[in-house]
C-alpha cells in the first residue's frame, strides 16, 4: 500500500510505527461558525481512510480535534454576547449533529484544545527549558524558529519567504518577526487560565502538537488536514514537536486539495460559502461523497453549478438499476471478489477513489445487459457494489426508498435513456457520424446530453 508524503513529495510504501496498529490524527474544525462542504471534504475523506485502512487489518486509533478556543471564537463571543466557551461548545454540538447527518463517524478519539490545557502549559515549559521557546514582555510565550535549524522542511519555505501571508503579532519583545505564539497573554474580557506566565490561551499551533503527544505519545504514523494547512500550521507543529523531543513527528503527511466554486477560492468575503446544513437539505449525503470522491483528494475540487447536480442524477440511475434488478432476482446471489479485489487495488494507490468510483459505470452497464437476459449474475453485481463501495459510504439505502426521497420530479424517460446508451455505445467504438446523429435525435427529445469519462449526463432543454 503506497501513500503520498506531503514531506518527501513521493509516494511511498506504507510501513506503520508498531506492526498491525496505526496511530492517525487529522486537524479538524476551527468552530467559529457553521461547517461548509471544506469542513465535510476533509472529514469524509480522513474517515474513509481510517476504514480502509481497518479492511486492511489494521487497528487504527484515529483522533480529529476542534479548535474551540481562539481569535476568531472570541471575536464571535463579542459579536453575540454569547461566552467564548459556551458558544463554541453549542458550535461543537451543532457540527457534530450536521457531520452524522452526512454520514460521517465519529473518530475514535475527538479532542478539544480546552479540554488539554495543562498538556499544553507543560509542552510550553519543556520548549522553553529546551532553549526552544521564550516569554516576551507581556507574558506572551513565543517559538525560537532559529532554534530549529530544519524549520521549513514541510512547505519548502525558507526565512525570506515565510512571513508571506502570515499575520505577525506586534511584540518588539520577539526575537525575530518569524517566531510564533505558544501563549497569549490575556486581553480584558477574553477567556483565559491561568499559567506560569499569566492568565492566557493557548496559541493555534500548539494545541495540535500537545494533544498528539497526549494522545499518542512522541510519534504518530498519519498527520492529516487541508493542503493550506501545510503552512504556518503543520510547519509549526513539527518544530514545536521535534525540536521538544527530537523524533520524527509524523512518518507521513498527508493533505486533501481546497473547494473552488466555479473557478474562485470559497471565501466569506466572496459570499461563495456552501454550508453542509444547506446542502443536505437539497441532496443526499451519498450525492455529496459520489461528487467529492470522484478526484484524487489531494486535488482541488472546483464545484460547478451542475456539479451535484449530475452526481445525483447517477445515482438516480445506479439505484433505479438496483431497485430493478433485485426486484427481478430476490435472493442474495452473493458476491463477485473480482470487484472488490479491483477497489482494494485503486485504494491500496493512495487511497484512488476517483479510480475506484470510475468503475462503477461499466459495472451497471454490465449488470443491465444481465438483467435483460434474465442472468441472476445481476444481482452478485449489485451485491457486491453494495458490499464494496459501502465503504465509501454509498448504496447503503434501500433503493425504493431512496428514489422516493432523491429522485428527480420528472425521470428521464427510457426511450431518451435508450437513445444516450446508444450514442455512449456509438463513441466507444468510436463511431461520430452515429454519435452526432444521435446527440441530434437527443435535442429533438428536448435532451442535451453531456459526456463524462466513463458516462453521460442527460439535462432537460
Amino acid at each position: 500500500m503506497k501513500i503520498y508524503n506531503s514531506l518527501t513529495r513521493r509516494k511511498e510504501e506504507f510501513v506503520p510505527l508498531e506492526a498491525g496498529k496505526v496511530k492517525m490524527y487529522a486537524c479538524g474544525i476551527t468552530v467559529s461558525g457553521d461547517a461548509h462542504i471544506g469542513h465535510a471534504f476533509q472529514a469524509i475523506v480522513y474517515d474513509i481512510f481510517r476504514k480502509f485502512l481497518e479492511k486492511e487489518g489494521y487497528e487504527v486509533t484515529y483522533a480529529r480535534n476542534y479548535t474551540d478556543v481562539d481569535d476568531k471564537i472570541i471575536a464571535k463571543s463579542r459579536e453575540t454576547g454569547i461566552p467564548a466557551d459556551v458558544y463554541a461548545r453549542d458550535m461543537i454540538e451543532k457540527t457534530n449533529a450536521v457531520m452524522q447527518r452526512a454520514h460521517i463517524d465519529d473518530p475514535s478519539l475527538l479532542l478539544k484544545a480546552t479540554e488539554h490545557i495543562g498538556d499544553i502549559i507543560s509542552f510550553i515549559q519543556d520548549l522553553i527549558r529546551g532553549g526552544h521557546a521564550y516569554e516576551g514582555a507581556n507574558g506572551d510565550v513565543y517559538f525560537d524558529v532559529d532554534s530549529f535549524p530544519a524549520y521549513g522542511k514541510l512547505s519548502g519555505r525558507d526565512k525570506e519567504d515565510m512571513l508571506d501571508g502570515v499575520r505577525v503579532e506586534n511584540d518588539a519583545s520577539k526575537k525575530n518577526a518569524y517566531d510564533f505564539a505558544l501563549w497569549k497573554a490575556a486581553k480584558p474580557g477574553e477567556i483565559a487560565w491561568d499559567s506560569p506566565w499569566g492568565k492566557g490561551r493557548p496559541g493555534w499551533h500548539i494545541e495540535c502538537s500537545a494533544m498528539n503527544r497526549a494522545a499518542f505519545g512522541d510519534r504518530i504514523d498519519i498527520h492529516g488536514g487541508g493542503r493550506d494547512l501545510i503552512f504556518p500550521h503543520h510547519e509549526n507543529e513539527i518544530a514545536q514537536s521535534e525540536a521538544l523531543t527530537g523524533k520524527p513527528f509524523a512518518n507521513y503527511w498527508m493533505h486533501n486539495g481546497l473547494i473552488k466554486i466555479n473557478g474562485q477560492k470559497m471565501s466569506k468575503s466572496l459570499g461563495n460559502v456552501l454550508l453542509l446544513e444547506d446542502l443536505l437539505k437539497k441532496y443526499s449525503d451519498e450525492t455529496l461523497r459520489l461528487a467529492l470522491l470522484s478526484v484524487s483528494y489531494r486535488n482541488d475540487i472546483n464545484i460547478t453549478d451542475n456539479l451535484f447536480s449530475d452526481a445525483a442524477a447517477h445515482l438516480v440511475r445506479f439505484y433505479t438499476l438496483i431497485e430493478k434488478i433485485e426486484a427481478a432476482f430476490p435472493e442474495d446471489e452473493g458476491g463477485m471478489p473480482e470487484i472488490d479485489a479491483a477497489f482494494n487495488e485503486a485504494m491500496r494507490d493512495d487511497f484512488n477513489t476517483a479510480l475506484a468510483l470510475s468503475a462503477l459505470f461499466g459495472y451497471f452497464r454490465e449488470a443491465g445487459k444481465l438483467l435483460a437476459e434474465g442472468d441472476p449474475k445481476a444481482r452478485r453485481i449489485v451485491d457486491q457494489i453494495r458490499k464494496t463501495y459501502g465503504l465509501l459510504g454509498l448504496f447503503r439505502h434501500d433503493a425504493k426508498e431512496y428514489l422516493a426521497t432523491y429522485a428527480a420530479e420528472e425521470a428521464v424517460p427510457e426511450e431518451v435513456r435508450a437513445v444516450a446508451d446508444a450514442r455512449f455505445e456509438a463513441r466507444k467504438q468510436k463511431d461520430w457520424a452515429k454519435s452526432d446523429e444521435l446527440r441530434d435525435r437527443l435535442k429533438e427529445m428536448g435532451y442535451a446530453v453531456k459526456d463524462a469519462k466513463d458516462g453521460y449526463t442527460l439535462s432537460k432543454l
